[in-house]
């Protein structure tokens, strides 16, 4: 019998060495009966594209990863950037440590039996046990159940530990799965008051973990791949097939900065909670988690969260710590040793949300991704648009052909709706975008294109960089109107109105889409199509797609006068940004007076090597067809801002001032109120006729705002970052 035990410990999205169970349970027992620790990250070819790892001459076994509907990258150049980052810093520290840990390719069931199989072979040591982390969507409990018929079939040890990475642990909640409410608020009340609940961290050691096995005790990578040994190297495999072949080229303005310029992993993760509470982030987050522009508007947790580089107690750690007075570290920041405050409590919210998200997952299965959501009931028959000829229906209106089209552009950011595109072109350039932006584009893509909401939670899947299955997909639904939305399709965001009340003097649209930032008036930067023939050849937008064809007309105004009567926007008055308006969003102001200005226009595509730590890309080629033979839960999408309303804005008119729209739900920032839903007429599209324009009228006071209105207001779609 071999006197070397090795536990093998199987690594997903618990990528940190602090408050993790697994090496917890290592540093604190002595009697644990291993002998050496063997880390593995696993990438496995149904979610991660990996081609890119090939030797010379060879072809994959794997069919290309790619999503089912929209047959997007299930992992795109911003993710698999950031996860290789927090894979290596996870090796940096576990090295120090003196372990380490290997990267392979493969399925992972494959991939634990050629270790088991080849720890046995040495004759020197055997496997005693398999360790691995538990999750909840459908794909990584496929590959649970595969890992422990392997492991049951060698004879090997399988334990499934949770992971202890939310804010509450599921060992507290007093109700079962299928018991999960399927509305938040009822939820979020039962767990009330939400300080009291998290767990403690795990206490922090610096005792020695198991070695890492000698090398002949480490199986190679199997054939036909390879995995370098320098995360360089390792990026560069990644990013390679992620080719993306769309019309035209995506168009970002040279000046454009990311909202997430961070490294992935465990070190990078605590700066950045720290920096929100020493710089007093944390305590105007419920104010400022809406914006649109900078770094600090939200936590930009989500990423971390998601990779489990950081926990969700981890952040309440270090809250409680600023709200109690007892670091030193943060007692600069504004709100020290004061107790909870609107800022720290909307966080703890916003990490409940996700809580709640992962819990619908486990609870609804594999209904978290069908075009029906959770919402799969008998009766329910909405048909979504579609570009599949194959399941469209006869009648559909636009045809696949033209919703193919229409895809393609909402991808490619030239829908014609600002708010919209800017949003697109900024996810597309950095892999990130705001919660309010998120809203805005799931609600536009579903409720006013009506098309299939899938392929955007695809896209956003291949896009994002804090991903997470359970946060997207359960959000997009919400928005959807097919998820725990009890308002279900009744709920639209009007994205005109959005953008007059979250980016009032148009500077995250103009800071994303390049094209129209020498208009003067803000109506013209939010629908290009409302300026005048003169001002549209001025800039030389006469013939521009967002002009000429844009996917969805609203003729919102900021007054009640008739379109053609109604007055100039009128600009708020404040501090200066150059264009004699305050600066919105968040961000700094883009040096632009009133008059056009000159401005570089650079033509972006996806970022893939050559990528500046948290900036644009600096290399090309990542666009159109490639030298490829072929052609996965602060995410859930960020850890959002989920669960706060905005703050309260201004009721909308009643039905019967929407003109053509009489009778249609009231939309105010985003919140509808009655009325069966609406913006599904298409029928003029297919005869090259203008979309039908929607009517809607707000009130002016003098900033393109609204005046505060009495409309209640209940919980909306979020999407956290």
């Amino acid at each position: 019998m071999p006197a070397s035990k090795v536990l093998v410990y199987l690594l997903r999205r618990d990528l940190r060495i602090s408050d993790n169970p697994v090496f917890h349970r290592l540093v604190s027992s002595s009697d644990h009966g291993f002998t050496h620790l063997l880390p593995v990250v696993i990438l496995p070819p149904d979610q991660i594209e990996t081609s890119g790892f090939l030797k010379p001459g060879e072809s994959s076994p794997f069919p290309p990863a790619k999503s089912k509907v929209g047959k997007f990258w299930r992992c795109g150049p911003h993710r698999t950037k950031f996860l290789a980052e927090a894979v290596w810093d996870l090796k940096d520290n576990l090295t120090s440590r003196q372990s380490n840990l290997i990267v392979r390719v493969g399925h992972p069931a494959d991939i634990v039996r050629s270790i088991i199989q080849r720890v046995k072979s040495s004759g020197q040591a055997v496997v005693s046990a398999v360790w691995l982390t538990d999750d909840v969507p459908f794909e990584e409990r496929k590959h649970q159940d595969d890992i422990s018929a392997a492991c049951q079939s060698a004879g090997v040890e399988f334990m499934l530990i949770p992971d202890e990475k939310y804010y509450i642990d599921d060992r507290d909640l007093d109700i079962a799965t299928q018991e999960l409410p399927d509305v938040f608020t009822t939820y979020r009340k039962a767990q009330e008051p939400l300080r009291d609940k998290p767990r403690a961290v795990l206490p922090e050691s610096k005792a020695s973990l198991p070695p890492f096995p000698p090398d002949a005790l480490v199986p190679p990578q199997p054939a036909p791949f390879q995995v370098p040994d320098n995360l360089a190297a390792f990026q560069t495999c990644l990013a390679k097939p992620l080719v993306f072949d769309l019309p035209h080229p995506v168009v970002v303005a040279e000046d454009a900065q990311s909202a997430h310029p961070f490294l992935g992993g465990e070190q990078s993760a605590r700066d950045r909670l720290q920096h929100l509470i020493k710089t007093s982030i944390v305590s105007s987050y419920a104010d400022t988690r809406n914006g649109l522009l900078g770094t600090d508007f939200s936590t930009k947790l989500s990423a971390f969260l998601a990779l489990g580089c950081l926990t969700a107690r981890q952040v309440h750690a270090e809250l409680i710590k600023f709200e109690d007075g007892k670091d030193e570290l943060y007692q600069e920041a504004a709100g020290y040793g004061q107790g909870e405050n609107n800022g720290t409590k909307a966080i703890r919210l916003e990490l409940l949300w996700r809580d709640y998200m992962r819990l619908c997952t486990k609870k609804f299965g594999v209904k978290l991704f069908g075009a029906y959501g959770f919402r799969q009931v008998d009766g329910y028959s909405r048909k979504w648009k579609t570009a599949h000829s194959t399941t469209a229906s006869a009648d559909q209106d636009p045809s696949p052909e033209r919703i193919s089209e229409m895809i393609q552009r909402f991808l490619q950011g030239d829908t014609g709706m600002g708010l919209i595109d800017a949003s697109q072109r900024e996810l597309f350039a950095t892999g990130y975008t705001s919660n309010r932006a998120r809203q805005n584009v799931a609600s536009f893509f579903a409720k006013h294109l009506d098309i299939d909401w899938r392929y955007g939670a695809e896209w956003y899947e291949c896009m994002l960089v804090d991903y997470d299955a359970s946060s997207n997909w359960a959000n997009w639904q919400y928005v959807a109107g097919v998820g725990n939305d009890p308002r279900g399709d009744a709920r639209i965001f009007n994205p005109v109105k959005q953008a007059f009340d979250y980016d009032k003097q148009g500077d995250y649209v103009r800071a994303w889409v390049p094209e129209v930032r020498g208009f003067e008036n803000i109506e013209n930067v939010f629908q290009a199509w409302t300026a005048t023939p003169e001002e549209l050849d001025k800039l030389n937008l006469g013939s521009n797609i967002m002009v000429t064809d844009p996917l969805k007309k609203i003729d919102f105004t900021v007054d009640r006068k008739p379109k053609s009567q109604r007055r100039p926007f009128v600009r708020g008055r404040g501090s200066t940004n150059g264009r004699g308006g305050r600066r919105g969003g968040g961000g700094g102001g883009l040096g632009r007076g009133g008059m056009p200005m000159a401005m570089p226009i650079q033509v972006v595509p996806v970022p893939m090597e050559g990528m500046v730590p948290g900036g644009l890309p600096t290399n090309p080629p990542m666009y159109g067809a490639a030298a490829m033979s072929y052609d996965q839960q602060a995410y859930p999408w960020s850890p959002p801002p989920m669960g706060m309303p905005p703050q309260m804005h201004p009721g909308a008119p009643p039905p019967q001032q929407w003109g053509g729209n009489a009778g249609a739900p009231v939309v105010s920032s985003g919140w509808v109120s009655g009325g069966a839903s609406m913006y599904n007429d298409y029928s003029n599209m297919q005869g090259g006729h203008p979309p039908p324009v929607m009517q809607y009228r707000g009130r002016v006071n003098g900033r393109g705002g609204y005046p505060p209105g009495r409309m209640q207001q209940s919980r909306g779609g979020y999407m956290p970052n």
